[in-house]
C-alpha cells in the first residue's frame, strides 16, 4: 500500500514537471502567444484555424485531464477558436471546454469551475429545414459575443451561452445555465439561471 503510494506519488511529480512544457510547445504550434506564468497540470486541446485570434493574459492555470481537479465527468480542457479569444490575467480553468466560432472575451481573476462550458454559437440554425441542409445550416448560424468580466466565479458543469455577459464580481452556481446577461455583483443559479441573492 505505502510502496503504491509512493510510485504514484513519484510519477505524478515526474508528469506534473512535463505537462506545462508540453502545453507551451502546443499554443506555440497553434500560433498563440505564452505569457509568463502559464501552468498546465494535464496536456489541454487546441485547435486554431487560420482565421482564429487567440490572446492569453498572465498567470492561467489550466487543470486538464481525468487525474486534475477530481470532481467527476473530468474531460481534456478545449480550446476550439475561429472566431478572437481573449483571457485576461490569473484565470483558473479546470476541464473546460472553450468553442469560439465569433468571439469570447474573459477577464481578470476570473475561476472556472470543472466541467464548464462556453459556447459562442448555437453551431447550428434554428430552421429544421436549414438543418437538412449543411450549407444552409451553417449560413443560418446565430453568434453572439460571450463576456465574462474581472473576478467572476463560476461553478461547475455550467454551460454559457452565446451572446452572454456577465458582469463583474458575479458568481454562476454549479450545474447553472447562463443564457442571458448576468448583472454585477450577483449570485444566480438554475436552469435558465435565475437571481438568487446580491454580494455586498
Amino acid at each position: 500500500m505505502i510502496v503504491f503510494k509512493l510510485i504514484r506519488k513519484i510519477i505524478n511529480s515526474v508528469l506534473n514537471f512535463i505537462y506545462t512544457p508540453v502545453t507551451k510547445i502546443i499554443f506555440v504550434l497553434n500560433g498563440v502567444k505564452i505569457n509568463k506564468g502559464l501552468v498546465a497540470f494535464g496536456i489541454p486541446k487546441i485547435i486554431v484555424t487560420r482565421r482564429g485570434n487567440v490572446k492569453f493574459g498572465v498567470n492561467l492555470m489550466i487543470n486538464s485531464g481525468q487525474n486534475h481537479n477530481i470532481i467527476g465527468r473530468n474531460q481534456k480542457t478545449i480550446f476550439w477558436v475561429e472566431g478572437k479569444l481573449t483571457i485576461g490575467d490569473n484565470v483558473g480553468m479546470s476541464s473546460t471546454a472553450i468553442i469560439c466560432n465569433h468571439e469570447i472575451e474573459i477577464g481578470d481573476n476570473v475561476m472556472i469551475g470543472g466541467n464548464t462550458v462556453i459556447y459562442d454559437t448555437n453551431f447550428h440554425s434554428l430552421d429544421p429545414k436549414k438543418r437538412q441542409d449543411k450549407h444552409l445550416d451553417r449560413k443560418n448560424t446565430k453568434y453572439g459575443k460571450v463576456t465574462i468580466k474581472n473576478n467572476v466565479f463560476i461553478g461547475a458543469h455550467t454551460t454559457i451561452l452565446k451572446g452572454v455577459t456577465i458582469d463583474e464580481n458575479s458568481i454562476i452556481g454549479a450545474c447553472s445555465v447562463v443564457s442571458k446577461d448576468i448583472p454585477k455583483n450577483e449570485v444566480w443559479a438554475g436552469n435558465p439561471a435565475q437571481f438568487i441573492r446580491k454580494i455586498n
